[in-house]
């Protein structure tokens, strides 16, 4: 059975399978339909590699679908938020993780939210889960939760690297920015 987490909160993602080799994590959420339907949302996950020293590392997103040691995979973005389930997944062999590599910092942001006149007021059922990819099994699940009227990005979770363990935490801050440069900045040395 799935753990489910509140802001803040962590898990040992090894903790039931040490064997665990690669995990999926899906986003999902839906725009909050108007008077006129629904308003299309490009809403883009991404992933920050940060180092053991708190520095940007890389950054795994829609125009760099994967990171070169080939530990992390972004399986494509979706323009509209549209549908049930995961909106966009992203792959992570942790045992494949470069070791400079300590933390994991999976986030999404509205493409263009300024210009659109979009924040995340306008998103409902937002969510992040981790499965063990191998078994199908879901590990963790967050539902992000908040006031996040005029925030167009949401530090959503940290997968990160302690004691020679994965841990999983729930963050679910939301912040003002025009595009992931400035989410990595805010999140970086």
């Amino acid at each position: 059975m799935s753990v489910k987490l509140t802001k803040g909160q962590g898990v040992n993602l090894k903790k039931d399978d040490p064997n665990l080799k690669r995990v999926l994590i899906g986003l999902g959420w839906d725009p909050v339909k108007g008077f006129f339907g629904s308003s299309n949302m490009d809403i883009d996950a991404s992933v920050i590699c940060i180092d053991e020293n708190g520095r940007h590392e890389s950054v795994v997103y829609y125009g760099a679908l994967s990171h070169r040691s080939g530990a992390i995979k972004h399986y494509g973005d979706n323009l509209t938020g549209d549908g049930d389930g995961d909106d966009e997944q992203i792959e992570i062999r942790l045992d494949k993780v470069p070791a400079n590599i300590s933390r994991l910092a999976i986030i999404i942001n509205i493409y263009s939210a300024y210009s659109r006149h979009q924040h995340f007021g306008k998103v409902k059922n937002c969510f992040v889960r981790a499965s063990d990819l191998d078994s199908g099994k879901e590990l963790v699940r967050y539902d992000v939760d908040g006031n996040f009227n005029d925030k167009t990005g949401i530090f959503v979770a940290d997968l990160y690297r302690h004691n020679g363990e994965w841990k999983f935490k729930a963050i679910g801050e939301g912040v003002k920015v025009a595009d992931i440069q400035e989410m990595v900045a805010m999140k970086c040395n």
